[in-house]
């Protein structure tokens, strides 16, 4: 699961243009999501023609054989393994495989279940690959799609996810850039993950002296309220949002948190406003954005 050093370019001049930058998103997600499902389709075509059974045991030997990675195991089976790591607090290579042959028996019962009671229903997924064909019946066909949703939706969360943390440094760097704030006056610092033992987040800092102001970035959609208490609970003092609510924005004026909606006319400009309240060295950005950015962005993705 990739998030390019292009695309997160993209984000960034969308979201300083005031363009939503979704798309961005949504266009990675289907590429990687529709090579998985032909890469998928692929394996099925081989697993069936090489299985000596009838039953649907074909696609238990090839789908949730220990030889495979957990992840592998956990999306045939129907699962993820985030969600088997959250029911069992642990995602170990048994754990997962336990976990996925206990799922995929339920599941295929279900599925067997509701076949019989829509015995009316007829369903056939034909596979062709290199000039050789393999027909699914409707409970076969019913498993291989359940287990292209479970991926879709595991791609999702991850690439949502990964665009908010690889896109928050290079964000808050460009605005510094833009406003000519000088390197002594910001730095980034990983935030450990004890529960992982290393690094695994960045929080970014704008520096006044011996002073450290938080800066976080949320690319979140309008009325949102538990983004904006989040970074309330982390004492925040910048505030960099895609879309923020009449509420979320009186909230955080009621405490004194300098915000920046990004998704308004020049909305990016507000960041003036929270340097000059830090007391922060800058100087007013009077450029041409579009081409500015090519030019911090050679500076920022050497």
């Amino acid at each position: 699961m990739t998030l390019t050093e292009q695309v997160a370019k993209n984000i960034i001049r969308k979201l300083l243009k005031g363009e939503d930058y979704r798309i961005e998103v949504v266009t990675l997600i289907n590429a990687e999501f529709l090579q998985f499902a032909i890469d998928f389709f692929k394996k099925i075509v081989e697993a069936k023609l090489q299985s000596k059974s009838i039953t649907s045991d074909w696609y238990k030997e090839a789908f949730l054989n220990p030889k495979l990675t957990t992840s592998e195991i956990a999306i045939n089976s129907g699962l993820n393994k985030k969600t088997i790591h959250n029911m069992f607090n642990s995602s170990t290579k048994e754990i997962v495989i336990d976990a996925a042959n206990e799922h995929y028996d339920i599941l295929y019962q279900s599925i067997q279940n509701l076949v019989e009671t829509e015995n009316e229903l007829e369903l056939t997924l034909t596979i062709k690959f290199k000039g050789v064909s393999v027909d699914l019946n409707v409970s076969e066909s019913l498993i291989v799609v359940n287990t292209l949703a479970v991926k879709r939706a595991e791609l999702r969360g991850g690439l949502w996810s990964t665009a908010g943390k690889r896109v928050e440094r290079p964000l808050v760097e460009t605005l510094c850039k833009l406003y000519s704030v000088s390197e002594k006056n910001y730095k980034a610092k990983f935030k450990k993950d004890n529960s992982k033992g290393f690094d695994r987040e960045i929080d970014f800092y704008l520096l006044k002296d011996d002073k450290e102001f938080l800066c976080e970035v949320k690319l979140m959609g309008r009325g949102n309220p538990e983004s904006a208490d989040a970074v309330i609970a982390r004492a925040t003092n910048v505030f960099v949002a895609d879309k923020l609510s009449d509420q979320n924005k009186n909230q955080l004026d009621s405490l004194g948190i300098n915000w920046i909606e990004l998704r308004t006319e020049n909305g990016f400009r507000r960041f003036k406003k929270a340097l000059e309240k830090l007391d922060i060295p800058h100087k007013d950005f009077n450029g041409n954005l579009e081409k500015d950015l090519d030019k911090v962005f050679d500076e920022i993705f050497e």
